[in-house]
């Protein structure tokens, strides 16, 4: 079973944003001892709880960290860029670090609408363009683009013999039919939406039409879990992300609360009916719990591959999470 890891960097109430990027550097490390086969970093913009709008950048430094794990972007948000330049950006990767790179590209504004604004000096960089983005992208990494096309002659630098995987990110049928349609690998976000995603994914490979780059399909499903010793822990340590998605929902831009504050904040009913609604998207328990909770989920959405995102009150229970989740898959263990 392949596990891999998503770091949106978060800030945790009473740290601040350079402690945060630091933590994901400290993880990274850590969880490629433990036998992880992946990690991505995503992108954010304005967001008090997440440090990190530029993961095409921290990459490099966590790469440089690193040996042996996969290292990428989950995602780089196309619509905000030049196919062209995220070409460059990721050849200039693959040449530091030649087979070890994932681009994994979104559509999402990654923040409110007034942040997408000013990401587009005043103009709304919405995705209607985004398949064709995409295309131009895959084109300028291979060196595909076709012989009478304007720009077949520009040459993306620096020239290397290996590309890196590339992955379409996403929360509904759109980025799963589209990766079918173009022969790329998929990620599904179970962590944005626990609905539906088992027949997106079971569409994808239906659907799927090989390509020269990737003949037969490959499937990811990224799922939030906290893992601790016991089932009562892990409740206890879900207080902090059970708070943050619901100041998400109330629009409150806020770091992630502590353990105190989580305890300390006056829930209504409605927000507990909230809190129990968002749970959906939250694996927690001991390890057997998680374990079986995690298989069931690859196995109902016919995923190749599971990714964790983990967030709680403090970076220590966070790792304690992915070790207790990589000694409960046997990661790293001989076969």
């Amino acid at each position: 079973m392949r596990l891999s890891v998503l770091d949106q960097s978060p800030i945790i109430s009473g740290h601040t944003a350079a402690q945060a990027v630091h933590e994901t550097l400290r993880l990274a490390k850590a969880v490629e001892k433990l036998g992880y086969q992946r990690y991505w970093l995503a992108e954010h913009h304005s967001i008090a709880a997440l440090a990190d709008p530029c993961p095409e950048i921290l990459l490099t430094r966590m790469a440089a960290e690193t040996s042996t794990i996969r290292v990428g972007t989950g995602g780089i948000l196309l619509p905000y860029y030049s196919p062209f330049k995220v070409a460059e950006q990721f050849r200039m990767l693959e040449a530091l670090y030649p087979g070890r790179m994932d681009l994994g590209i979104g559509r999402a504004p990654g923040g409110d609408r007034a942040t997408a604004l000013a990401m587009g000096e005043g103009r709304y960089a919405g995705a209607e363009h985004f398949a064709e983005q995409v295309q131009y992208l895959v084109a300028y990494l291979d060196n595909a683009l076709p012989a009478d096309h304007p720009f077949a002659g520009v040459k993306v630098m620096p020239e290397v013999p290996t590309a890196p995987q590339v992955w379409l990110l996403g929360s509904s049928d759109y980025s799963g039919a589209l990766a079918a349609q173009l022969g790329l690998r998929f990620a599904f976000a179970h962590f944005i939406s626990a609905d539906g995603g088992e027949t997106v994914m079971q569409e994808f490979k239906r659907r799927y039409q090989p390509s020269q780059r990737e003949p037969a399909p490959g499937s990811l499903l990224c799922v939030s879990a906290i893992c601790a010793e016991t089932d009562e822990e892990a409740e206890r340590l879900a207080a902090s992300i059970d708070l943050r998605r619901l100041n998400m929902d109330k629009g409150v831009n806020a770091p992630v609360p502590s353990y105190e504050e989580a305890r300390a904040y006056p829930y209504t009913e409605a927000d507990r009916r909230r809190i129990t609604h968002n749970r959906r998207r939250l694996v927690l328990g001991a390890p057997g719990t998680v374990r079986a909770r995690l298989l069931e989920l690859r196995d109902e959405s016919e995923a190749d591959e599971l990714m964790i995102v983990t967030i709680t009150g403090d970076y220590d229970s966070r790792l304690k999470s992915y070790e207790l989740v990589a000694k409960a898959f046997e990661l790293g263990q001989p076969r």
